[in-house]
């Protein structure tokens, strides 16, 4: 996947980033200051991006706050921005907008239960069916209105989401800490691997999302499908990434 500029919100060169020294130059009031300003755009897309995933669960505004705490968090750690920081920064800023979904535990645990039955029923109907149910089909077959399959879709994907955000971020501690080149290469060699596990729409959509930061809206009109469709494709290939990571 290539990386845009240096704000690219890359999953492969945020490895790369991850690689900062223990000793990070600090930085005083007034550059901190500039830099936050100077990044704000940063927060922002990555909150239009997220907030487009987890439908309602937290307003704009408070996750633009929570990404500027975790953009302050990267500057400290980092120390003056190059051409690498805008990498490291999404993964802070990302990191602590979903920390801060899961110290919510936004999804009570009755609702989440309900998620894995209705899973477990569009699973059951695509063996029945022998091919993979329309949203229409699968909506019918639990009982639901389209509206309210659409909005199961999205809490589901943002459910998938946070699990494999835990992921993404135990690989870039595994490069941070990795003693050698050797082994940094091969933590971001694997990650390379996951996104090759993809067949090329999946690809195509976790690049848009990810890379490109559209939402499932935008993501749709490009590929000319829906919403809900986007978000099984998005869910499909980050169950994919996530095991080839843990493999």
């Amino acid at each position: 996947m290539p990386v845009r500029d240096e704000h690219a919100n890359d999953y492969g060169s945020a490895y790369g980033a991850a690689q900062v020294a223990d000793y990070a130059p600090v930085l005083d009031a007034r550059e901190e200051q500039r830099q936050l300003v100077a990044y704000a755009p940063l927060v922002k897309r990555i909150v239009r991006q997220l907030g487009a995933q987890v439908s309602g669960v937290m307003g704009r505004e408070d996750m633009e706050q929570i990404g500027l705490m975790g953009l302050l968090e990267a500057l400290r750690r980092y120390g003056m921005p190059d051409a690498g920081f805008g990498s490291f920064a999404s993964l802070r800023i990302r990191g602590a907008i979903l920390d801060e979904l899961r110290r919510q535990d936004w999804r009570p645990r009755a609702v989440r239960q309900d998620s894995h039955k209705m899973r477990d029923q569009v699973r059951a109907l695509t063996r029945s069916l022998g091919r993979e149910p329309s949203d229409t089909e699968a909506a019918a077959s639990l009982g639901l209105t389209p509206e309210a399959y659409a909005q199961y879709q999205l809490d589901d994907g943002a459910e998938l989401l946070l699990s494999f955000d835990e992921v993404l971020q135990e690989a870039a501690e595994r490069a941070h800490s990795a003693p050698g080149p050797e082994e940094q290469f091969m933590v971001k060699r694997s990650l390379e691997q996951a996104l090759m596990a993809l067949d090329e729409r999946e690809q195509r959509v976790i690049q848009m999302i990810y890379e490109f930061e559209l939402s499932y809206k935008e993501v749709a009109a490009v590929l000319d499908l829906s919403d809900a469709r986007v978000c099984q494709l998005n869910k499909a290939a980050l169950a994919k990434m996530k095991a080839a990571l843990k493999g």
